[in-house]
């Protein structure tokens, strides 16, 4: 079978998108040729930031020859009394191009009906691919996609031409008017082009002799790693890899050239955060490190180009990054100038947090707040002691002074961990150094958490403080719109209390971030805004646990029960996913549920009537003394376990309750007649599901 060869030459692509594209038009692809029909090999899909290639190895030359039986009207209406065929049976027969002779009667579910045996397929591979390409082409999704010239289709770049090529058979099509051809364009200094292709097969062979570049984006990062890694070595150092931009970097070029660039030591005085980004992030360099773990003074980039002689563009390199380092240095020494936050604190009174929530200065003092509410209220399960609550309030206080420095007005990425290496430099305890640099971690669902019990905390505050007034305003999150990235906060919430062991009411967190706001023009009442955030959260908390392997009918059951303490909230879910795994799971969870569904049904004045107070002298049946007596007898036995968190060995309660309670039900009517009889076995029934509901909502799971 021939090779075929997809390429959809471009104006430069950012490389963001390059990876999206790559796994769209392979899966579309690959789902248009099995819709199509050709037997075809799994495709290679590359990019470099000019062209999105797909390349298959073998594809057949036809589509599979193969039979399909095709149902027509029913016998009812194809044959009249006498048996002859009517309009209905000859249109079909004609609509198929065939004749009545070639139809047949076939048994359905419904009954007769008439059909046609049809042989189907056999198409030639070219031209299911002239139909097929340009639906690929145009229905590729990217982030952001621009019209140009007068044409009105849109596509990520302008589309500057397409190979289409199967063996050496041309594919001929029309996509964003560009026609497919046989040539293909090169590097813009080294093979410009264009150049003819012969064959599929001599695709990659060309595009590295001739166009010289090298179209696959994992050898191209396999050149860097290598090159960057030798060139290192002669300094006696190693390369500062970063994966976010290693792949940025990869894609950004077609023909890489890691080139090695130096600059003065002095600048060394500088944090090493400031250098690395200065770097990275304005540069797309990476830094060098010796074997002491120190910056040594030089740094990787990588050419997209092989001169002659690499000098000049090494300067070039060497001047823009000086004089990014010279503005980083002048801001350093002007911020370090000010000796202490004071005057930083005093700046933030004029900086907007949001205009109906004041100023940061207010939100400093807000979380300042919360740092000390958490301190007095929250519990560490961690064997470490927790941090003193003057040095998570000062926290609290300085967190986000440095949004006023030079260095962070210059930089904002670093904001935060300027802050903590100021905090370190001002005479600050490590505790709030190391808080100031974690507070706003996690960054999303794949970032680390605060390492440190102060960053924790203080994280958790600074969350909350933007929860509460953001709901208390109204702005909550609809569909995919986030502008203040709550979800991201919630979830970091949930995340640091689970991974840090931190147990406190969430709720009451809730309330008193609310309260520091004191009176204000709310949009939503602020008891409204609490059950909205309240359940917002839950659904996080949802998401986090499923996000982490849970059953979401699990999940449920976990947090319909109380999730008012996160920690404990996961740890009970840990312990019903165990339970679940059981052979007694199935059946004691559906005479718990039975009980839990007639406490659920209740309305009206028995509702508030059942309370879970029973009286000991109306038990009259002895399935319902027993049930009573089980209950006190495991009582003290279940609070000792809830108190010590051992919520495996109370699920394995369970199993002991399961034959009383099921004896129950088997033996002793419910609502029964007798009025006070029956609020009296309710109320019974109540005491047992209050207990138990604090584990798990069982109603809520599906047996």
């Amino acid at each position: 079978m021939p090779a075929f060869v997809l390429e959809i030459g471009t104006e430069e692509m950012p490389a963001r998108f390059l990876a999206g594209a790559e796994k769209e038009l392979a899966e579309r692809l690959s789902a248009a040729l099995k819709a199509a029909g050709p037997a075809f090999s799994e495709p290679l899909v590359c990019s470099t930031p000019r062209r999105l290639v797909a390349y298959i190895d073998e594809l057949a030359e036809m589509s599979a020859v193969y039979d399909e039986v095709v149902t027509g009207p029913s016998c009812k209406a194809a044959f009249d009394i006498g048996g002859r065929p009517t309009r209905a049976a000859e249109g079909f027969a004609e609509s198929h191009g065939v004749t009545l002779k070639d139809v047949f009667v076939k048994e359905t579910e419904k009954g007769p009906y008439i059909a046609v045996r049809k042989v189907m397929g056999g198409r030639e591979t070219p031209a299911l691919l002239s139909e097929l390409c340009p639906e690929v082409i145009l229905g590729l999704p990217f982030p952001k996609r621009m019209r140009w010239g007068t044409a009105e289709t849109a596509f990520v770049r302008p589309i500057r031409w397409i190979l289409a090529l199967l063996g050496s058979i041309p594919v001929p099509f029309t996509a964003a008017g560009i026609a497919s051809g046989t040539s293909t364009y090169g590097h813009r200094a080294h093979g410009p082009g264009p150049f003819t292709l012969r064959n599929a097969s001599e695709y990659f062979a060309l595009a590295a002799e001739k166009c010289r570049i090298t179209v696959d984006g994992k050898e191209r990062r396999r050149i860097i790693v290598e090159q960057g890694t030798e060139l290192a070595a002669g300094k006696n150092g190693g390369i500062l890899w970063k994966e976010p931009l290693l792949q940025e970097v990869q894609g950004l070029c077609e023909h890489p050239l890691p080139l090695l660039g130096s600059f003065n030591q002095a600048y060394l005085e500088l944090p090493r955060e400031v250098l690395l980004t200065s770097m990275e992030r304005h540069q797309k360099s990476f830094g060098v490190e010796g074997e002491n773990g120190r910056l040594l003074p030089y740094f990787l980039t990588v050419l997209n180009l092989s001169p002659e002689n690499p000098d000049p563009a090494r300067r070039g390199w060497e001047r823009v990054l000086r004089a990014r380092l010279e503005d980083a240095r002048f801001f350093w020494k002007t911020d370090i100038a000010c000796g202490g936050f004071e005057h930083w604190l005093a700046a933030l009174e004029t900086v907007i947090f949001l205009a109906p929530l004041g100023s940061m200065g207010e939100k400093t003092r807000r979380i300042e707040h919360l740092c000390a509410y958490l301190s007095e209220n929250a519990r560490c399960g961690l064997p470490r002691p927790m941090p003193s609550k003057e040095d998570v309030m000062r926290a609290g206080r300085v967190c986000k002074a440095d949004l006023v420095s030079e260095m962070v007005k210059e930089f904002d990425v670093l904001q935060g961990i300027m802050g903590g290496i100021y905090a370190e430099r001002f005479g600050e305890s490590r505790d709030v150094a190391d808080a100031v640099a974690e507070q706003y971690l996690p960054a999303g669902p794949d970032t680390p958490t605060p390492k440190t019990l102060c960053g924790a905390l203080l994280s958790i505050a600074d969350k909350a403080d933007t929860l509460a007034g953001c709901f208390g305003l109204g702005m909550i999150p609809t569909g995919t719109a986030d502008p203040y990235a709550l979800r991201r906060a919630a979830l970091g919430i949930a995340r640091t209390a689970c991974e840090k062991k931190l147990r406190f009411s969430a709720d009451g967190l809730f309330a008193e971030a609310l309260r520091c706001y004191g009176e204000r023009a709310w949009k939503l009442e602020p008891e409204q805004a609490l059950t909205r955030l309240r359940d917002f959260f839950r659904q996080r908390l949802k998401n986090l646990f499923t996000t982490e392997g849970a059953e979401t009918l699990a999940a449920d059951a976990v947090i319909l029960s109380g999730a008012d303490d996160v920690w404990a909230a996961r740890e009970r879910l840990a312990a019903l996913t165990s339970f679940s795994r059981t052979e007694d799971f199935a059946a004691g969870v559906l005479i718990f549920k039975r009980a839990a569904n007639i406490i659920h049904k209740l309305d009206g004045e028995l509702e508030a009537a059942v309370n879970g107070l029973y009286d000991p002298g109306l038990l009259e049946h002895e399935a319902e003394k027993a049930l009573a007596a089980e209950l006190e007898r495991l009582g003290p036995v279940f609070d000792r376990l809830w108190e010590s968190d051992s919520y495996s060995e109370l699920f394995a309660l369970l199993n002991e309750l399961r034959p009383t309670v099921d004896a129950f039900f088997n033996g002793v009517m419910v609502m029964c007649e007798d009025a006070a009889l029956r609020l009296n076995r309710l109320n019974l029934l109540q005491a047992l599901v209050s207990r138990l509901g604090r584990l798990a909502d069982f109603s809520a799971l599906q047996i």
